[in-house]
């Protein structure tokens, strides 16, 4: 099947809701608290975040479409979009998410291919992101990407104090 790659607009708004609450409740609700999750899900991906979020000039969302359907999601950061570094030279990888039944499909592929792609484009010294410790499964998608540690911070889940590992790709 054809999966293509789709720059998301404030017109997009609900289609994100809907596949970030998916994928992001697929991805942690396992291994994590309900509250912690449905209190995360409210606030981080309320139809006015999200809106704020795509109207932002310096953070772009991408869908993974198939049969018009959103399997995934990219969103890139620069500037002071960044919710760390903030570095003029980078680009950060907020969030790759792909519904599960898309999991190992090369769909999560496609997205960060696309992410290298803008990076070039805007003449991006190196891109990092955060990835969760206990998500092996991503840390290993990145590292299989030439992405390496360089230092970890507190991300909170509801109540949760979290430790992700910060990673960095350097571009050529």
């Amino acid at each position: 099947m054809v999966i293509d790659i789709k720059r998301g607009t404030t017109n997009d708004v609900e289609q994100l809701q809907e596949i970030s609450r998916t994928t992001f409740y697929e991805t942690f609700s396992a291994v994590n608290k309900e509250e912690n999750i449905q209190q995360y899900l409210a606030e981080r991906f309320s139809l006015e975040k999200l809106k704020a979020e795509l109207s932002n000039p310096l953070s772009h969302f991408y869908f993974a479409i198939q049969d018009n359907t959103a399997i995934g999601y990219l969103k890139l950061n620069f500037g002071q979009a960044q919710t760390e570094l903030q570095d003029d030279r980078a680009m950060e990888i907020e969030r790759i998410y792909v519904r599960g039944s898309f999991h190992g499909k090369k769909t999560g592929q496609l997205l960060y291919q696309k992410s290298i792609e803008v990076a070039k484009e805007a003449n991006a010294g190196y891109i990092w992101l955060g990835v969760w410790e206990s998500n092996a499964r991503a840390i290993s998608f990145y590292k299989k990407n030439g992405f390496m540690e360089f230092d970890r911070h507190i991300f909170k889940l509801g109540n949760d104090e979290q430790t992700d590992i910060m990673m960095k790709l350097e571009l050529a």
